[in-house]
């Protein structure tokens, strides 16, 4: 895909946990240079000189997560899995007023459970789960998203863990996937969410114990929810405005809460 003058080029960061690579040595035969590695080259293959995209991991300082560096990241894409814990709050603080502000999010497989999406969905994000290489079927919902875009109906995962329902979610704003296993299970696979001026993309399809983010229709999924994560206007947070009547069009910046008036001393004695 290459790009045009009514494209936006988009910087994007990949955000890997990178554990199970360096301990668990079928999983890096999947991944030997991970999975945020794996995961970049599809979005890469994908959306071309579209993106500029780099990966960082949870050992990096700070993450790899600093300031500036999502200052400048249009769409920040995470899967975690064994060490959410480790995530120090501080730098979730950071990504949820980024996200806030208009930088997009795709949360990937594990990551349901990571500390960044619990905090924007306000659930506790549990669900049902099996490991027993199972099929999977990615049914599209949606056919008009522009994340459908490309992929077949359904997409057929040949091994995968099971997510299942119930899915301790927020209603979605857009359900573009459900996912159905052998065991009869289904799943909300693929779920939009918009808080503040970002966007949200959840896709379960993932796991470490499979090659799935080897598989073209599951890399090309990826890439379109880049592609419609990432915002077109300024980054900034929802500003409170204070409007006088008749002021429709221009409010005035407003950035603390409203002074309050000093409380009067209670007579002595009471």
């Amino acid at each position: 895909m290459s790009s045009s003058s009514t494209t936006k080029h988009l910087n994007v960061v990949v955000w890997g946990e990178n554990r199970h690579e360096q301990i668990e040595p079928h999983v890096a035969a999947i991944y030997p240079d991970g999975m945020h590695a794996t995961i970049a080259a599809g979005i890469t293959e994908n959306l071309g000189e579209d993106v500029s995209v780099t990966t960082v991991t949870l050992d990096d300082p700070e993450h790899g997560l600093t300031e500036e560096v999502l200052a400048s990241t249009d769409v920040l894409v995470w899967w975690g899995h064994a060490a959410h814990a480790e995530v120090a709050d501080e730098i979730v603080d950071r990504v949820h007023r980024h996200v806030l502000s208009g930088m997009g999010l795709l949360v990937l497989h594990s990551a349901h459970w990571s500390k960044i999406f619990g905090r924007l969905m306000g659930t506790t994000c549990t669900l049902r789960w099996r490991s027993e290489q199972d099929r999977e079927l990615v049914w599209t919902v949606d056919a008009t998203h522009p994340i459908t875009q490309g992929v077949p109906n359904p997409i057929v995962i040949d091994a995968q863990e099971m997510y299942g329902e119930t899915f301790d979610i927020p209603a979605p704003d857009e359900l573009i996937f459900i996912s159905s296993f052998s065991g009869g299970e289904v799943f909300r696979s693929g779920c939009t969410f918009r808080r503040g001026h970002g966007k949200i993309f959840f896709f379960s399809p993932g796991d470490q114990d499979f090659p799935v983010y080897h598989h073209r229709d599951v890399r090309r999924v990826i890439a379109n929810g880049v592609r419609w994560a990432a915002s077109d206007g300024e980054r900034a947070l929802p500003t409170l405005l204070r409007y006088e009547t008749g002021e429709f069009f221009q409010g005035r910046s407003y950035a603390g809460a409203i002074e309050s008036v000093e409380e009067t001393p209670e007579p002595a004695g009471v």
